[in-house]
């Protein structure tokens, strides 16, 4: 077995505080390495040290049988290492193609960009990934699992001999899930080697031939794939033993709270349903179906064209987020690092943006202190990592930057509480105390509607589940009567 990348017993610290202590990897030809560990573990880290962003402190990497060094971003991808980043790095004003071959744009004699030559090799690799995009289209006009497929596309161009794929999946279809995984399938036969860093434990089964976890900084161990089972490879990278994955909680219903009666607006052809005080609405379908879309249009984000919103029984018609926000109904992003918070923002600012009414006095002044004390009952009871609530938000983990989204929307004391995609990049511990604390909020009379690319979560987690397709629900039914199979075939419209 040939290793075509070797760190050994790599150290890294900041300002004192050790990120990572005597860490080890290694990547082999024609084989698909999974990175595991939870949020904070180090993986972020230790990839920034391979593409150069970051130097180690002590240590060796090994590359092709040769010690290196990389000194930034660039020495790394002319090596021949490539990585597909969790963060989204596209510029929206600018095409598919454009994206793609940026900074090396194919040019004529002349020194001109060859525009036909570069559209044509795009929309090479977006077939080889299955994708009827048209290279043209900007990203601006593309969906968060596309833009995901434009960044895969890119780092196919350069040939990498080792290619980093960071959560490649989180905002991608079944289908487009697949199309990845041929990809990756085609690569390791070509004998190129893949880290694959992914909280969902069954791709890891399903694409991985060895795994290499990391727990606090440090190296836990490497196996083969073969010799574990996911509750195996889930307690080492938590230390400790986790119990029901999906902890559903049965509790009585109240009142209907929400009554949607053929409701239309962009993306969004038909769609009726109820919401009673104290239910986890689940809502499934592939990405592009509508499922946000719908959403949008009850808190007032896009304005629907036809149909009535009753809330409370009361008829309402939101024309800004901020009217949905001030009856009650609270929107928690899928994508929280461009809607949900302020990165250069505090932990405290990013909490109480959205409800400061409730720590002002009436000409307007806040209340340090009720806020103070506000934020740190919330970041106890969420469990928030963070030294203090001062602590700048983009410092924080995946894990806890999404409690803290969660628990700013919980700030205004809504009525309902919209989740969508909540565990998006999120490890397994801190999943389940996301489960956990819907949860809570659920036995407390909370209305919460979940939305889910991650079908076990949403047949776990919810009390009835709603399907959409092609901007129409397929499917309204109790969780007790529906199946992993009957959810997909809605999702596809083939359910008879």
């Amino acid at each position: 077995m040939q290793t075509l990348l070797a760190i050994k017993n790599v150290h890294k610290a900041f300002i004192g505080i050790k990120a990572l202590s005597n860490v080890s990897l290694n990547v082999y030809e024609g084989k698909v390495m999974a990175l595991v560990g939870e949020n904070g573990a180090g993986k972020s880290t230790l990839m920034k040290i391979l593409t150069g962003i970051y130097q180690k402190d002590q240590g060796e990497i090994t590359y092709s049988g040769q010690p290196v060094v990389f000194k930034g971003p660039r020495d790394s991808q002319q090596a021949g290492i490539g990585i597909i980043h969790q963060e989204l790095n596209l510029i929206p004003e600018l095409s598919i193609a454009e994206n793609i071959f940026l900074g090396r744009e194919f040019t004529n004699a002349f020194g001109k960009i060859n525009w036909t030559k570069m559209y044509e090799e795009a929309d090479k690799l977006l077939n080889r990934l299955n994708l009827d995009y048209n290279s043209k289209t900007k990203i601006a006009a593309l969906s968060i699992g596309e833009q995901q497929m434009v960044e895969i596309a890119k780092v196919l161009s350069h040939e990498s001999k080792v290619i980093i794929m960071d959560e490649p999946t989180d905002a991608l279809t079944d289908t487009e899930t697949q199309s990845l995984f041929k990809v990756v399938r085609e690569l390791i036969s070509e004998g190129r080697g893949i880290i694959y860093i992914s909280h969902r434990m069954q791709e890891i089964f399903e694409i991985c031939d060895d795994v290499t976890i990391l727990r606090d900084g440090q190296f836990v161990a490497e196996y083969s794939v073969e010799e574990l089972n996911e509750d195996q490879l889930i307690e080492m990278m938590v230390g400790r033993k986790l119990e029901e994955q999906y902890p559903n909680v049965v509790s009585n219903f109240g009142e209907t709270i929400l009554s949607v009666r053929n409701i239309k607006g962009p993306g969004v052809k038909s769609a009726s349903f109820d919401l009673k005080r104290g239910e986890i609405l689940g809502v499934s379908g592939l990405m592009g179906a509508g499922r946000t879309e719908l959403m949008k249009l009850l808190y007032g984000a896009t304005i629907k064209t036809a149909g009535e919103i009753f809330l409370e029984d009361k008829s309402v018609h939101f024309t800004s987020p901020n009217e949905g926000l001030k009856a009650g109904i609270v929107y928690i992003s899928e994508d929280r690092k461009r809607d949900g918070l302020i990165l250069g923002m505090s932990v405290k600012d990013n909490m109480t943006l959205t409800a400061l009414k409730y720590f002002s006095h009436p000409i307007g002044q806040i209340k340090h202190e009720i806020e103070k004390i506000a934020v740190s009952d919330f970041i106890t009871l969420f469990n928030i990592k963070t030294p203090t609530s001062s602590q700048i938000i983009g410092h924080l983990s995946g894990g806890n930057q999404q409690k803290v989204a969660i628990a700013r929307g919980l700030m205004t004391k809504p009525k309902i509480l919209i989740l969508d995609e909540p565990t998006r990049g999120v490890d397994v511990g801190a999943k389940k105390e996301i489960y956990q604390l819907i949860n809570q909020f659920k036995l407390e009379g909370l209305s919460i509607i979940l939305i889910s690319s991650d079908m076990p979560e949403v047949l776990g987690m919810s009390d009835r589940i709603l399907v959409i397709h092609e901007g129409r629900i397929s499917l309204d039914c109790e969780r007790k009567s529906v199946t992993q199979e009957k959810i997909m075939a809605a999702a596809v419209g083939k359910l008879h």
